[in-house]
């Protein structure tokens, strides 16, 4: 790239780095983002279509879960990239919803692409968007209701809304009431709920109905040594994130040996430390150990001798759902262990599921951790199963936290829609003219969800239009026969974050791509030349 100073050029970029701007840049990305939002547009609402995913190894997946699409996608273009940011960041801040934020960007790009061919500024569309999305978050806060921990035939529905086309709709009540109750047992004493200590897992065989939910931990490991018990009443639990074994040297090292007999000391010596660490373990009267690192072989022999059942290699996570579940601390040394450090749990025992050996830590007198375990026929399925799971966890966790829900169906979109035209008509200048755009492209919820049930997309939203203008706030798609119905009598309702995180995602990267007017790209990697690594 030059520039041309005095009838001279004047290189100021490396050979082979080209650069795009104004019009043509801004057209490329808004083309790039349109092209993801339409990706995952076809997968929004109860009815919508699942994607196969193929990896270039073979492996398969097989989903309609807009996280787990564009995450899965072999994205290169950086404007395309910001769309699957969003789908992340509406999935770790809500759970949910992350195809409506992508397809809601997507739009209110496509709006001001419009826009801008009519020679409006990007920046003012920008200012009108920001103006639109402050507005938005406003009303649906003054449109949300209360909910609360105890009111679970709500809870139930917002799951169920969450699952909805998702694989889930056969055993749909179970699995709701499953993580209602899950939800209700972990939740803290100040109203947080972390969903990692609701443990998901996952075993392909049997049906939807062998799912079960356990008041405990579910891990996937087996004893160390088939000597021990397999079934351990009224346990005594000890946590440990420190081996039950004898240290090795960091570093290489030689030992000489100049007398006969040394050899074997040195031996009896190794032998000597891990009876020495079982013996302690078995003097604090624990009758189950979970250990985060290794247990020997001797150390085994000596804890299966005293009746105890061992686990070894745990994760981290694993064994902090262990210590929230049992009340037992993790210790990380052998040193002085208290009786108060551990423990209880009313069953650990170790089964057979699916072919594989599990180890269950249930029955236990305050479970603040649990584990939903779920079947499926195929590895597919039961991946699909456990996507629509973490996303009703998730949801039920938000709203017992924030306390308000909103009801869906496309029914808050239309609402805001029609807001936003009323606010509108309040500003003056050319921002008035993004702010109906974006009110344009609020609609494009409502519209995909009729379009993805096969419905007419113009009747479906002449027929919310009409009921929301008759004071039906409630009014959304049904996708059975296109008219518009009371969403809230219909179930259908979700947590007021999982909008507002929506508008918020979707009109932060709409925003910052509008705002882009020079793409500088570099074709070469010069990392050899000791340069930066190449861009795009």
């Amino acid at each position: 790239m030059s520039q041309v100073l005095g009838g001279q050029p004047i290189i100021i970029m490396k050979e082979g780095t080209t650069q795009t701007r104004g019009h043509e840049a801004l057209g490329n990305n808004i083309a790039a983002a349109k092209a993801v939002a339409n990706a995952v547009r076809s997968t929004l609402g109860p009815l919508g279509m699942d994607k196969m995913l193929v990896s270039g190894v073979g492996d398969i997946v097989i989903t309609n879960d807009g996280a787990t699409i564009v995450d899965e996608m072999d994205i290169e273009h950086p404007a395309a990239k910001m769309m699957v940011e969003i789908a992340k960041t509406q999935d770790q801040e809500a759970g949910d919803g992350t195809t409506t934020a992508v397809v809601l960007a997507g739009e209110l790009l496509s709006r001001a692409e419009k826009l801008v061919a009519d020679s409006v500024h990007p920046t003012v569309i920008a200012s009108g968007y920001q103006l639109a999305a402050e507005r938005a978050a406003t009303f649906l806060a003054s449109i949300a209701k209360p909910v609360t921990a105890a009111d679970t035939v709500l809870l139930r529905k917002i799951a169920m809304t969450a699952m909805t086309g998702k694989g889930a709709e056969v055993a749909m009540d179970r699995f709701a009431d499953m993580v209602v109750k899950a939800i209700s047992m972990v939740v803290d004493e100040d109203g947080t709920v972390d969903p990692d200590y609701v443990k998901v897992e996952k075993k392909v065989g049997g049906s939807f109905d062998d799912s079960v939910l356990v008041e405990g931990v579910v891990l996937m490991k087996e004893r160390v040594h088939p000597g021990m018990p397999k079934k351990v009443e009224n346990a005594k639990v000890l946590l440990l994130n420190v081996p039950i074994e004898y240290k090795k040297t960091e570093s290489s090292a030689k030992i000489r040996l100049t007398a006969p007999g040394q050899e074997q000391a040195f031996l009896d010596n190794d032998e000597r430390m891990s009876r020495e660490m079982a013996e302690r373990v078995i003097g604090t009267g624990a009758d189950v150990v979970f250990s985060q690192k290794g247990i020997d072989d001797l150390a085994q022999h000596h804890l299966a001798k005293a009746g105890i059942l061992a686990v070894r290699r745990l994760k981290t996570s694993d064994l902090k759902r262990l210590a929230r579940a049992t009340g037992a601390a993790i210790l990380t040394t052998l040193d002085d262990i208290q009786p108060e450090h551990l423990g209880a749990a009313g069953l650990v025992e170790e089964r057979i599921m699916a072919a594989d050996e599990v180890v269950v830590v249930e029955q236990c007198q305050n479970p603040r951790a649990v584990t939903i375990l779920l079947h499926g026929g195929t590895e597919h399925v039961v991946d699909e199963l456990e996507r629509a799971i973490h996303d009703a966890v998730r949801v039920v966790g938000i709203v017992v936290e924030d306390g308000r829900y909103v009801v869906g169906g496309g029914a808050p979109e239309i609402a805001l829609a029609r807001m936003l035209r009323e606010y509108a008509t309040t500003i003056g200048g050319r921002e008035q003219l993004a702010v109906e755009a974006y009110a344009q492209a609020l609609e494009v919820i409502p519209r995909t969800i009729a379009e993805n049930a096969g419905l007419d997309m113009v009747d479906a939203l002449v027929a919310l239009r009409a009921a929301h203008d008759a004071g039906q706030q409630n009014a959304g798609c049904d996708v059975r026969t296109g008219e518009a119905v009371n969403m809230e009598e219909a179930g259908v309702v979700e947590p007021l974050r999982v909008k507002t995180q929506a508008i918020s995602s979707a009109t932060e990267a709409a925003v910052m791509i509008l705002r882009i007017d020079d793409i500088i790209a570099s074709s070469k990697d010069h990392t050899a030349e000791g340069g930066a690594p190449g861009g795009y």
